[in-house]
């Protein structure tokens, strides 16, 4: 068996786990060959690979518009959207505030 069929196994374990609504011993007296200890390794091991540090979470890839047509004024600003605010962005802007900005839209929104 490969790393990623082996890998795909318990992936398929731990869901079937989980969906049970059973304690750990429970679910792997109905399985054969799963001991607890496995159960636990691999509960450990898919948590640890799939972990996503807070600040991950919150950031996300959101499309785009260009608009060929925007006023000249226009063309050096960008418009941030957080939820149903707009922030607009032009040269010469404070990273930090932004930033702060957008932290608190984030939670809010």
């Amino acid at each position: 068996m490969t790393k990623a069929e082996r890998q795909k196994l318990w992936e398929d374990r731990i869901t079937a786990y989980q969906k049970s609504g059973q304690s750990v011993r429970e679910w792997c007296a109905t399985q054969e060959g799963v001991s607890p200890r496995q159960l636990w390794y691999w509960l450990r091991k898919y948590k640890n690979q799939n972990e996503v540090s807070p600040v991950k979470t919150a950031n996300r890839w959101l499309p785009v518009e260009i608009n060929d047509h925007a006023p000249i004024e226009k063309i050096h600003t960008l418009q941030v959207k957080i939820g149903p605010a707009t922030i607009e962005v032009r040269p010469g802007f404070d990273p930090a505030l932004l930033s702060q900005v957008a932290k608190v839209l984030v939670a809010l929104c």
